[in-house]
């Protein structure tokens, strides 16, 4: 089995691509070790000392490390590579079955109107131009919801993003400025915490 490793945006956060898919569709975040409880490589890479936070992604795994008091990714590589090379070569699932695989999928709000028209454009807007792009740097981001008498949209970053350094400018340069392109109703961006 070969894994590529990859920087991201992120200096805290390194994209491990092994040559078959993770999750296929979708994406889940692990932001801690008892959420990690759900999978088997989750779990196995929160017990490496010095890691933060795991992102799964449709054929890759951000992992996030500890900031500074940690090793660097010198030391930490070899051992992540070495459980995500274990895990695929021993046949283990990615979710138990209890814990279940649940993508974290767009909110269930339900909007009516030209609302229900101007989320389909944003939600659109988002899968087709910003989350592939945003895949590759390792993270992804999600519609929260959209505030009609405002025109804000909150979004969610996961993955590489959610404490990126440059996850503002992502967001004020990049994605609002589209959106408000293109969708003109659209007044702001915002992140949800």
């Amino acid at each position: 089995m070969f894994i590529q490793t990859e920087q991201t945006p992120n200096p805290l956060t390194l994209k491990f691509l092994p040559d078959r898919a993770v999750m296929g569709e979708g994406s889940r975040e692990f932001r801690d070790a008892d959420e990690a409880e759900a999978s088997p490589l989750a779990r196995a890479l929160f017990a490496i000392d010095g890691v933060r936070r795991v992102f799964l992604g449709p054929d890759f795994v951000s992992v996030t490390k500890t900031p500074d008091e940690t090793p660097d990714w010198r030391h930490l590589k070899a051992p992540i590579l070495a459980e995500i090379m274990d895990h695929y070569s021993a046949g283990r699932p990615l979710f138990d079955v209890a814990g279940g695989e649940t993508a974290v999928a767009h909110t269930d709000d339900v909007y009516e109107g030209d609302a229900a028209q101007i989320v389909a454009e944003i939600k659109e807007l988002l899968d087709t131009r910003v989350r592939p792009a945003v895949a590759q740097d390792g993270g992804d981001i999600l519609f929260d919801r959209f505030e009609p008498d405002s025109g804000v949209v909150w979004l969610h970053l996961r993955g590489s993003c959610s404490g990126c350094p440059s996850s503002s400018a992502t967001l004020k340069s990049g994605v609002e400025n589209m959106l408000k392109h293109y969708v003109p109703e659209v007044t702001r961006v915002e992140q949800t915490l």
